[in-house]
């Protein structure tokens, strides 16, 4: 419920992005979160009508402030009464949502407090954040006896490439339906994770996503933390960062370029191969 309660905030935000292009008010160019302190005492004001570009701008906060010339020109618009009754309307239904979310983690962290020490656990690893966190135990639980390996729990979530062969013949490999709202929170924690500087996962889907596409590879990122979640609530161990030059496959069979073996602290020296 908090998921869909999300994502319908997230609709009506960008209804309010799109009343405010219609107004020619170019707001979001310049303040990076419109739905701030500032963006939403000037949104306010032009829902009662002030039309002075100079007294909203001076109503930024903060680092904002830096910018109460752009602010003039930006919030610059012909604002209708329909307009102003759009975003009257919609500023409310925000309000509401967000007081809904409110009311939902709260009740979240009460039912959470059992789960908090597998929940602290995954914290850590790139990518999860307590929301995050909560989700995914709420969804496979902290016991992971109940998979016989870390590959059944990335089966059962669907998080793995499938299995559609006939006649020693190759068909498909799509990962197939699985549990909807803990692929969601994957993927969206994978995305989170791809992001972060240095990190084996970022490394992991720069590898992948060249040759094998974005989504391929941030599913496959998504495999990899399901599969460090299974151990780290198995064992009870927390997350290590092994770094982003650990990333690519070191089978003792593949070839290193030049500059990774230098990464990882080796003096490499190229020579002409004397063929016999």
């Amino acid at each position: 419920m908090r998921t869909r309660l999300t994502r319908e905030m997230s609709a009506v935000a960008n209804r309010i992005h799109k009343v405010l292009e219609n107004t020619n008010v170019k707001l979001g160019l310049v303040a990076t979160d419109v739905f701030g302190v500032s963006g939403r005492k000037m949104i306010a004001a032009l829902i009662n009508g002030e039309t002075d570009t100079v007294k909203m701008a001076d109503m930024a906060c903060g680092r904002l402030r830096e910018k109460i010339p752009l602010l003039q020109q930006a919030l610059l618009g012909k604002v209708t009464g329909h307009h102003r009754f759009l975003l009257k309307a919609l500023m409310d239904h925000l309000t509401y949502l967000e007081g809904q979310i409110d009311r939902f983690n709260q009740r979240i962290e009460e039912a959470a407090r059992p789960f908090e020490k597998a929940i602290t656990a995954l914290i850590p690893m790139p990518g999860y954040d307590r929301a995050s966190a909560q989700s995914v135990i709420a969804e496979i639980g902290q016991d992971m006896n109940q998979f016989a390996t870390d590959a059944h729990l990335c089966s059962w979530a669907r998080v793995c490439p499938g299995n559609n062969e006939s006649a020693g013949k190759r068909k498909s490999g799509a990962t197939g339906q699985g549990n909807r709202w803990l692929e969601t929170i994957l993927v969206q924690v994978a995305w989170a994770a791809s992001r972060k500087k240095k990190s084996y996962f970022q490394a992991q889907y720069r590898r992948l996503a060249g040759r094998r596409g974005k989504k391929r590879a941030i599913v496959a990122v998504a495999h990899s933390i399901l599969t460090d979640t299974y151990h780290i609530l198995k064992e009870g161990t927390s997350y290590r960062e092994l770094g982003g030059i650990r990333s690519p496959a070191t089978r003792p069979d593949s070839a290193l370029p030049v500059k990774r073996l230098q990464d990882l602290g080796y003096s490499v020296v190229l020579g002409e191969r004397k063929v016999a």
